[in-house]
């Protein structure tokens, strides 16, 4: 089977002010299956955020290729969909105008985003909420909003880009169970990035660590734990162990980042 994304030897540089070229990402090469959930932790500065949006198609690599549903990427497109760390709604438009807003960008039939809205508010819990305005959603309703927005474009991979780093921990540990289980009943094939070990290891299939300057894979971590998985699972020794191995993956890195100016960050 054709994988849902194949990044294969991708560079990216970028220039200081001295105009001379930074490399930020070395020679990634991954491969994202159908259905799959993949998550990408590394220090801040390592390139993940980098190479999601590469992966996007919103900036572009100087060697290797990405290619989304075998189709090579080279700038945005509708195969993938994006949620950002922010929920970036549009504040004039009630919750199912944000969500329908690529289909009707796309002139979908009227008959048609009408059932694509009902179900999309269905699937992230919202249903009743059509007609509220961003301003009156919390923060954790917003996000769902921006992922069900996400969805509607019925993308071939979904990117997440730190999407609950603006949360409580409260409402973060709620996302990510509701995320889990929206992942499921859409079938949806995930690359995500986070800063968080313990979220990586709780939602992914596969765990990839990202070294910093410049970023390059050190280790491709398979989740051992079976589906469904319940948010105690996060306080068992097994679940500690893994936290414990990733976290000396990147622990110098960490260390470094913290000393590092925040010019540097990628």
């Amino acid at each position: 089977m054709q994988p849902s994304l194949e990044a294969a030897n991708v560079s990216k540089y970028f220039f200081d002010r001295a105009g001379e070229p930074r490399r930020v990402l070395d020679n990634i090469s991954l491969t994202v299956q159908t259905g799959e959930f993949v998550a990408i932790v590394g220090a801040s500065g390592c390139g993940k955020t980098t190479f999601i949006r590469c992966a996007a198609g919103l900036i572009p690599i100087e060697e290797g290729s990405i290619k989304i549903d075998g189709k090579l990427v080279t700038g945005p497109a509708t195969n993938r969909g994006f949620v950002f760390q922010h929920d970036s709604l549009l504040p004039w438009r009630n919750v199912l105008r944000n969500i329908l807003f690529g289909p009707e960008a796309r002139r979908d039939k009227p008959q048609v985003m009408e059932a694509l809205g009902a179900s999309l508010l269905k699937l992230v819990g919202l249903s009743g909420y059509e007609h509220h305005f961003p301003h009156e959603l919390s923060g954790g309703m917003r996000q769902r909003v921006n992922l069900a927005r996400a969805l509607a474009i019925d993308p071939a991979v979904l990117l997440m880009d730190e999407p609950f780093a603006a949360l409580d921990a409260q409402t973060r540990e709620i996302m990510q169970a509701e995320l889990l289980q929206v992942c499921v009943e859409s079938k949806k094939t995930v690359l995500f990035i986070t800063h968080q070990i313990e979220e990586a290891l709780y939602l992914a299939d596969r765990v990839v660590v990202f070294s910093s300057q410049p970023g390059r894979i050190v280790a491709d971590v398979a989740v051992p734990f079976a589906r469904p998985r319940e948010l105690s699972r996060k306080r068992t020794p097994e679940f500690l162990d893994l936290v414990d191995h990733i976290w000396r993956l990147i622990e110098r890195d960490v260390v470094a980042a913290i000393r590092r100016p925040a010019s540097m960050s990628a």
